[in-house]
């Protein structure tokens, strides 16, 4: 037996664990109808054969119909839901791995205007800044009504063969009767001790204890420091932990730090990159060393060696690794191979979850195959054929091209322009916060170097090399340079910059600077910080009603943190229309989509940001030689079958490109592109 900390069992109740490596409760928005269907197994499914000892599903299912979901919530409330369930733990419990699920009521933290169009509750009336809803204030009979419901969603768990519930109370109605920042009410359930404010909390696990029994196990994730003036301070906390403990019905206990009712404040909650690694473990120590429960975390624990400290350090009994699992699902299984090296890292970028807040899916930045395991491998299966594959470009979708057409065991040989790998994502890891960025890259050099794959940089790849090297398959993945032609004007700027060569530093900053931002991503707003940081003074202007919309909420956070105490103004719904230059200014024409308003303004540097434009030619100088002119039968990509275009029987390859080499995207669209591709060549 291994003595690796992480790899030992764990005894929670009846239940053997086999490992201390978890995923928490998280909703990846993959429901049906509010059911987790195929898809939703699919996803858990997979991390379960590589070896997690517990899948904690759904975060926040629903117990209740006026707890309409904020994204693509499960509905436990429904009694159809129960042989979705079953599907579910089946799928998990067939490969060792004990699956539970998160149950909630979601209080204010949510909007009257969807599902039944009924207004949310809390014990106080002010709306949550991040869901901006104005909540009812909870009456006496919908307290009675919601503790049935959450004994009725548990008894449903139960039947769908779950091994447990978690009771969802940070943020949400549980939590919002504990916290004087939201409980206003009077009386049994209201402000006047801490009894009363956790006694909705004890009457719902109450409840649940008669439907389900003493054996069904039941947790709670919950805050035990809200770290705001006013609210549950941490020695409350502590108190409460005790206080759940007290009760015996109270198999574990999962900590949080902090609130997540606005952006900033989730964002301290689950960091981003950039943010300290592990910033509330040994916090959520604390509340084991004082309780002596069984506890559970996570927050930013990307990584193995982390998670074994938290274990052998006697931090935590279960250590969540939530986003470091969707980078790669089998963490588990390459510990107990000795692998570790291999493992997929999780660079905190944080597209899952900003994806779903904007009512999107759960999808890995830099793993494609995430959310997609019906149809997408995350390893690839060996090719009937080897085949000889050229590949232009080291970006990260070339390289996921390279290492995925290495992994079906073709011979792969890749041109690169420049002297490193990486493309924009090395232009992006120039910013220190978002230097984790460059393990998209490091990554899947490592593993293209181990498979044999032929890199030639700091060469200009020619109709005439590609030839040479009498290729089967050519994947043109040149990316794309940036576009500084107004859409309004009609021809190139040449008097403006563009954020690239802000960020690279081939341009040094000005003193007052406009950055235009109509792509409204990540290189306007980084522009801006090289810009601000260097003291000019900056206006962000976009045509849109607001700006940097790409970007979305939880990486929108760091951004604000940095430019807010600098001389940075925000500008929206004004529309850059032409830039001349005016002695030793440049004088911006401006617009606006609205009206026919015009306006100017003089500046010493004006800055673009407005996507790129495919950095095609070769692929253009290829196409009349290929077998397929460059044609794609999407049909065949989608169903995940062999490209069989044959338009040319004069022709020697079958030509590809993929990323911004098409059009400008970003780096997970590159990937997928390859991914997707290559995995049936």
């Amino acid at each position: 037996m291994s003595n690796d900390p992480l790899l030992q069992p764990y005894k929670l109740k009846h239940l053997t664990l086999r490992n201390r490596i978890m995923t928490t409760s998280h909703e990846p928005a993959y429901p049906e109808d509010g059911m987790p269907k195929e898809r939703y197994a699919a996803y858990h499914a997979e991390r379960a054969k590589a070896g997690v000892a517990l899948a904690m599903t759904a975060g926040s299912a629903a117990v209740s119909k006026d707890s309409p979901p904020v994204f693509n919530n499960i509905l436990a409330y429904k009694d159809e839901v129960v042989p979705w369930i079953k599907q579910l733990t089946d799928a998990c419990h067939d490969h060792g791995c004990a699956v539970m699920i998160q149950l909630t009521h979601l209080g204010r933290r949510t909007g009257w205007d969807k599902g039944n169009w009924l207004p949310s509750v809390a014990p106080g009336p002010h709306r949550e800044p991040a869901h901006r809803a104005f909540p009812k204030m909870i009456e006496d009979w919908d307290i009675e009504r919601i503790i049935t419901d959450f004994a009725d969603a548990a008894e449903r768990m139960q039947a769908g063969g779950m091994d447990g519930i978690e009771l969802q109370a940070y943020g949400h109605l549980l939590e919002q009767f504990w916290s004087p920042l939201t409980n206003q009410l009077e009386g049994p359930y209201g402000t006047g001790t801490l009894e009363n404010r956790l006694r909705f909390s004890t009457d719902v696990l109450s409840a649940i204890r008669k439907r389900v029994g003493d054996d069904f196990i039941v947790g709670f994730r919950f805050t035990a420091d809200e770290a705001q003036a006013g609210g549950t301070t941490a020695e409350e906390g502590l108190q409460i932990a005790q206080m759940l403990k007290d009760t015996g019905q109270v198999d574990f206990l999962n900590v949080i730090r902090g609130r997540i009712h606005t952006d900033p404040a989730m964002t301290d909650v689950i960091p981003v990159q950039g943010m300290a690694n592990a910033p509330h473990l040994d916090f959520a120590g604390q509340v084991r060393k004082v309780t002596g429960m069984p506890t559970f975390h996570a927050s930013k624990i990307p990584d193995v060696a982390t998670a074994r400290h938290a274990v052998s350090a006697g931090l935590l009994d279960m250590v969540g690794m939530t986003r470091a699992h969707m980078a790669d699902p089998h963490i588990v299984q390459k510990i107990v191979e000795g692998r570790e090296e291999d493992i997929r890292p999780c660079v905190g970028a944080t597209y899952c979850l900003d994806r779903i807040y904007q009512a999107g899916e759960a999808l890995c930045m830099h793993n494609a195959a995430t959310g997609r395991e019906l149809t997408m491998p995350h390893v690839a299966t060996s090719a009937d054929k080897p085949k000889n594959i050229v590949i232009v470009g080291a970006g990260p979708g070339g390289l996921e091209a390279a290492r995925v057409a290495a992994e079906r065991g073709h011979k792969v040989t890749v041109f690169e322009a420049q002297p490193d790998p990486g493309g924009q994502v090395r232009l992006t890891a120039q910013n220190a916060r978002r230097r984790e960025m460059i393990s998209i890259i490091d990554w899947r050099m490592a593993q293209c170097a181990a498979r044999g794959v032929s890199f030639h940089f700091n060469t200009w790849a020619e109709a005439a090399d590609v030839i040479a090297l009498s290729p089967d398959v050519v994947i043109v993945a040149t990316g794309g340079l940036p576009n500084n032609e107004l859409f309004e004007s009609g021809r190139d700027q040449t008097d403006v910059v563009t954020s690239w060569d802000i960020i690279s530093g081939d341009i040094k900053p000005g003193s007052n600077v406009l950055v235009y931002d109509e792509a409204g991503d990540h290189p306007g707003l980084m522009a801006a910080e090289v810009l601000a940081n260097a003291g000019a003074a900056v206006e962000i202007m976009t045509p849109d009603r607001t700006f940097a919309p790409d970007i979305m909420a939880m990486n929108l956070v760091p951004y604000m943190r940095s430019l807010q105490d600098k001389d940075v103004r925000f500008t929206v719904t004004r529309r850059l229309l032409d830039v001349a230059r005016s002695g030793n200014l440049l004088e911006a024409t401006i617009g606006t989509d609205y009206s026919d308003h015009t306006s100017s303004a003089q500046y010493d540097q004006v800055v673009i940001n407005y996507g790129t434009l495919p950095l095609a030619d070769l692929y253009f100088d290829l196409k009349a030689l290929s077998s397929n002119f460059g044609e794609v039968d999407h049909d065949a990509l989608i169903e995940g079958r062999t490209q069989a275009v044959m338009r040319n029987r004069d022709g020697a390859f079958a030509l590809y490109r993929i990323g911004d080499a098409v059009s400008a995207r970003n780096t997970h669209a590159a990937i997928y592109d390859a991914l997707r591709l290559v995995k049936d060549i």
